[in-house]
Formats: C-alpha cells, structure tokens, sequence
C-alpha cells in the first residue's frame, strides 16, 4: 500500500509541475511572476483576464479530458482482455465525432449536454459494431484490425460531412484531432459531472473487473454475472469518452497509453494491479499525458504557432509509438510466421473458358470506364460529343470541360492499377491477406514526404512531388517492415505496426496541413481523402511510368512471387535468394504506391480488395492475378472518381472516400472468413 500510495503521490507532483508551467504557457505578455502574484492574491485585472479567459479552461479541459480517456481506456481494456483495446482501436472515438459533426453540419446546434448524449449514440454504437465483429474481444490484434477498419469508414463518412457542408462545420477539422482551445468553461463543467458519475460507477465495479480478467468461464464459476458487468462497463467507458470528444474533440490515443503506462507501474506498486485503484490512477496518467502533450507542443512550437495544432496531434504520435511496442511486445495470433496466409489460397484456377470470359469482361470494363468518367460529371457530355472532342470538332466550352477530365480519368485509371499491383506485391512477400499500401503505412508516408515538400517549396512540380513521395513511402515501410520483424513476419504484427505507422503519419500530415495552410480545410481533407481533382497531365506522368517500367518487372518474377506466398524455406530449397528478392519486391512496390499517392492523394483498401477480387476469380498463381488485378484496381478507382463526381454535383466526393467506404465492409469480411484459419 505504501508502494502504491508513494507512486500515486509522485504522478500527483508531476501533474501539479506540469500545470504550473501550463498556465504560464500563452501569447499575451503574462508571464510566471503575474500568474505567481495572481495565485497569492496580488494579480492585476489583465492577468486575471488572461487567466480566467483562456489558460484556466484550457487547464482544466486538459484534467478533465485526462480522467475521462484514462479511465476510459482502462475500462476497455479490462472488457476486452486486450492491451490494445482503447477509444480509438474500437473506433468509439470516430463514432462519437461522427455524430458531432453530423449534429452541425445538417445546422442543428444542441446544448451541451444533449450533444454528448449523440457523442455517447454513435460511440456505443461503434464499440458494439467492433466488439461483435471481432467476438467480443481477446487477446489477438485482430480487434485493433476491426477497430480500424470501422474507425476508417467512419472518418470516411465525417470527411465527406465536413466537404459537403464546409460552411455549416468551420472550425472542426483541427477540432477532428482533438484541441483543448476553449473559449470558455460552459461545455468542461457541464460534462464534468458526467465523467464523475462514470468514474465513480466504474471504481465501484472494480472488484467484478477483477474477477472478469480471470476469464468468463472462471468468473461465472465465482458467481459473476459476465454479460452485465461487461455491458455495464461498456456503457460507461463509452459516456466517458463520449464527454471527452464533446468537450475537446477526438484526442488520440490517450486511452491506449495511459492504462499501459500505469500497468508498467505495477512492478513498483503492486497494488495498481486491482481495478479500484488501476482505473483512478490511469486516470491520473492520461492528465499527465493530456497536460505534458500540451506543455511540449507550445514549449516546442511557441504558444502562437501552437494554437493551430490540435493537441491530439502530440498525443497520437506518442499513440502510435505505444501501440508499436505493443505489437512487437505480444505474441502475434497467427502463429508461425511462416504459415502460408489464408489469402494464399483464396480461389482456385477456373477453367480456360472462365479465364477468357473474366478477361473479356475487365477489358469491356477498363474500355467503358474512361468513356464514362469523361461523359459523367457536374455536365453531363453525349457520346457523339465526345467522339468530336476527339476529332478536335467541339466549342470552347465543351473542350475546356472535357479538358479539365481527360487528367482525372487517366490518374484515377493510372493510380488504381498501380495501388492494385503494389498491393500484389505486398501480400505475396508478406503472406498476410490483411497487407496492403495504406493499411502498412506506405501511402501515409508518401504523402508526408508529398506534403511536406508542397509546404517547404509550393511551386515543386509533378516529379519533384513523386520523389518526396517516393522516399516517404520507402522510409515508412521500412520502419515498418524492420520493426515487424521479430524471427520472421507476423501478419497481425506486421498490420498492427503499419496501422500504427499510418495513424502517426495522418497526424503529421495534419500538422503540416494546420501549421502551413490553417484556413485551407477543403485542400486538407481532399489530400488526405484522396481526389483527383485538378490534376494535370504532368501529375499523371509519374504513376503512368512507374506503372508501365514496373508491372512488366513484377510479372517477370510471378514465380518468386507464388514461391514467396508458402513460406521461407521452399524458395531457399529451390536456389531462390529470398531476401533479394523480397527486397525488390517491394521497392517496386513501395515505388507503385507512391507515385499513385502522388498522382490522387491517400487512398486506402484499393491495395487490399483488387488482390483478393482477382484471386477468386482466377486463382492464386500471380501470372494470372496481377494483370486482374491491375485492371480491377483501375475500374475501382475510376469508377469511384467518376461517382464521386456526379452523385451530388456540382458538389464533389473525393475518390478516397467512396473507395473507403466499400472497402471496409470487405476488410471486415475477410478478417471474418479468416478467424478459423489463423
């Protein structure tokens, strides 16, 4: 008990530290003798002012968000038996902000309390779609993998809010990665007593807690009643977050790092181990978090700089750094990694017949796809006037419009057959069904090194931008393949490492995007989204040719290709050189997806659905496979830019956007068909 009260009292002293160098933290000239003559009673009005305005609130929304996401994570963790389980890998965090956001953006503005109680809807809402889906929870990643999945259609559909009624939601997309900047106390204390309602109860169930982290079979033997305790503790880790995101936005990730800090402690002070005082202390350990992000990002920054950034920018690269320690320190759930992934086998060589008739029906589609992408759009265009566009025989109007198009069909078509092909590439030398561009980190990256290059030189042309890509996608992957690899490559390791990646690389991106261009959202969430729009044909000049160069050279090793989907050990017994191999496997790879992401953005899923599609239409064997899937790819883009274009114009919807939200439905249903087989 002394232990644990001693290790109390010190992260007690840090956060009283850590507050006072918050408030003396701010762009007036109030300084830390004025708040110290405040604090004694001697202050005078302007610093009064100061404090009472904007450093107080902000002050006490950080202690606030800390208690309620500390707890929160804590709770989670305990339901799921699972130390990745947190607001943001069950997707709470996006189902809240998403009903936020609707709430402003169809003009309703709702008091305090009533917002929270749709921030506590669409969160609930979220946690019971992961927690079914991945059975309730467990020790494997696959609920951070399902978690993610639906996070990402959830953001996917709070991004085309936010571009749909730019006007009407001002001012959230910063809020989107969580901002203590407050104008005053209203919402902080009217939420507070939701959150210590909350914290209560669940202290008050920290005994059933206990007892359920012995399993359901051994606690219902004690007399505990499994589904209530655990619906119970749902149901107030969910408010609980559901205030935070009301109050402050979406803060990453202190969910997930406070309950593992805290649990880091137990060694010293063993009695962190019972919940009664595990969920408290987290507790305490995300104000510290919540607090310190804030005080390193101004001391870093400068307190004006730093008002731009969301302070969940801070706390979500701290996130994804804990949630890659996680994953290289839990035992993968699939095994061996040389056990041949699920995807390896899905589908078997159809018959000749079946082959022509899959090829006649990709190119009847890859042929009809540019032709409505041109035809299609905010104008519709005729057939007979688009053969005399060709024939250089259309006005002025009609061929500035089909103009504008010609770029956004060929870099949708270009992008979506090089994301398919890298996406080949990178589940064959992986042997992880789950791989693909996005979901590893590559596109992330690539647009970190794209946009950080735009915001450093505005004017870099097309292949400049394709070269920054290409190195932030190398890098990234690299980062992610290296730190995956633990005695071989395991597939939920290695995804849940290159979720991590991603979720890291997004909040830089972010803090590029708000730190170079604040006002700029529309440019913001189209990058981020993915959109074709205003391309040039100089932009699609880089995908074209890493597309036509590389394909042919990845086809050529379509034996190494099917060798690298069994294990390690059969391409060495057969004289295969495996790493060389693999190495440049996925350069080329690596290559692919950058010049796509910086022909259209960041586009997720493409790498993930064009593979699986191909394989269960002619098999497994990659001669056959990556032609499939190049043509799938691009049919799949293109005709998500070309419906993008035209459901609501003149309105847009970014290409990204619509692709996300059909490709986790399938993300989802293979993680379903493949629960048995891992």
């Amino acid at each position: 008990m002394f232990r644990t009260t001693a290790v109390t009292a010190g992260i007690v002293v840090l956060i009283a530290a850590l507050s006072a160098v918050h408030l003396t933290q701010g762009t007036s000239a109030t300084g830390v003798l004025d708040v110290l003559e405040a604090v004694v009673g001697q202050g005078d009005a302007e610093t009064l002012a100061v404090l009472a305005g904007s450093r107080v609130p902000r002050l006490l929304t950080a202690l606030l968000l800390g208690v309620a996401l500390g707890v929160a994570g804590a709770g989670m963790q305990s339901v799921a038996r699972n130390p990745l389980a947190s607001p943001d890998t069950l997707a709470v965090n996006a189902g809240a902000h998403l009903a936020v956001v609707a709430i402003a953006a169809f003009g309703v503005s709702l008091p305090t309390l009533p917002a929270g109680a749709a921030a506590f809807v669409g969160g609930l809402g979220a946690a019971a779609a992961v927690l079914g889906l991945s059975g309730g929870g467990s020790a494997s990643p696959r609920l951070v993998l399902v978690g993610s999945a639906v996070a990402l259609t959830l953001q996917s559909l709070t991004i085309l809010l936010l571009l749909m009624y730019e006007q009407e939601t001002t001012g959230l997309f910063a809020w989107g990665s969580g901002s203590l900047t407050v104008s005053d106390l209203d919402a902080t204390a009217r939420m507070t007593p939701v959150v210590a309602v909350a914290v209560v109860a669940l202290i008050a169930m920290g005994r059933s807690l206990d007892v359920l982290a012995l399993g359901d079979d051994n606690a219902t033997v004690l007399g505990l009643r499994v589904r209530r305790t655990r619906i119970g503790a749902v149901l107030l880790t969910v408010a609980l977050t559901a205030a935070a995101v009301t109050v402050a936005g979406p803060v990453g990730f202190v969910g997930l790092c406070a309950p593992v800090i805290t649990r880091l402690l137990i060694p010293l002070a063993p009695g962190l181990g019972r919940h009664r005082v595990l969920l408290p202390v987290s507790g305490l350990v995300g104000v510290l978090l919540v607090i310190g992000a804030d005080v390193l990002l101004r001391a870093v920054m400068g307190s004006a700089e730093a008002l731009r950034v969301p302070t969940g920018v801070t706390t979500t690269i701290l996130g994804a750094v804990v949630l890659i320690w996680l994953a290289r320190r839990g035992r993968s759930s699939a095994g061996h990694s040389g056990r041949q992934a699920p995807a390896g086998r899905v589908g078997v060589a159809g018959s000749r017949g079946r082959l022509v008739a899959v090829g006649v029906v990709l190119a009847a589609l890859l042929a009809a796809a540019p032709v409505v992408g041109l035809m299609s759009g905010d104008r519709l265009v005729l057939l007979g006037d688009l053969l005399n566009w060709f024939a250089g025989r259309t006005g002025t109007a009609l061929t500035f419009v089909l103009d504008q198009r010609l770029p956004r069909v060929l870099a949708a078509l270009a992008a979506g057959a090089a994301l398919a092909v890298s996406g080949c590439g990178i589940q064959s030398v992986s042997r992880n069904p789950l791989a693909e561009p996005g979901l590893l980190g590559i596109t992330a990256g690539a647009g970190v090194g794209a946009i950080t290059l735009i915001t450093v030189v505005p004017l870099a042309g097309a292949w400049s931008i394709a070269g920054a890509a290409g190195i932030g996608a190398m890098v990234a992957f690299g980062l992610v393949y290296g730190l995956a690899w633990r005695s071989g490559l395991a597939p939920d390791r290695l995804v849940v490492i290159g979720i991590a990646m991603w979720s890291g690389g997004m909040a830089l991106i972010t803090l590029l995007i708000v730190t170079s261009d604040p006002w700029n959202t529309a440019k913001a969430l189209t990058w981020l989204s993915g959109s074709t729009y205003g391309r040039t044909l100089e932009q699609v000049l880089p995908v074209a040719l890493s597309l036509v160069v590389l394909t042919p050279l990845l086809w050529a090793r379509h034996r190494e290709l099917d060798l690298h989907s069994l294990d390690d050990d059969t391409p060495r017994v057969l004289g295969m050189r495996v790493e060389r191999s693999r190495l440049a496997i996925l350069v080329a790879a690596g290559i692919l997806a950058a010049t796509a992401v910086s022909a259209i953005g960041v586009v997720v899923f493409v790498g993930l659905v064009a593979p699986h599609l191909a394989r269960s239409l002619v098999g497994g064997r990659h001669s056959r496979v990556l032609p499939v899937a190049a043509a799938i790819g691009a049919v799949l883009v293109s005709a998500a830019d070309t419906l993008g274009r035209t459901v609501i114009a003149p309105a847009q919807v970014p290409a990204g956007l619509v692709i996300a939200l059909v490709g986790t439905p399938y993300f989802v249903l293979v993680l379903w068909r493949t629960r048995e087989a891992r």
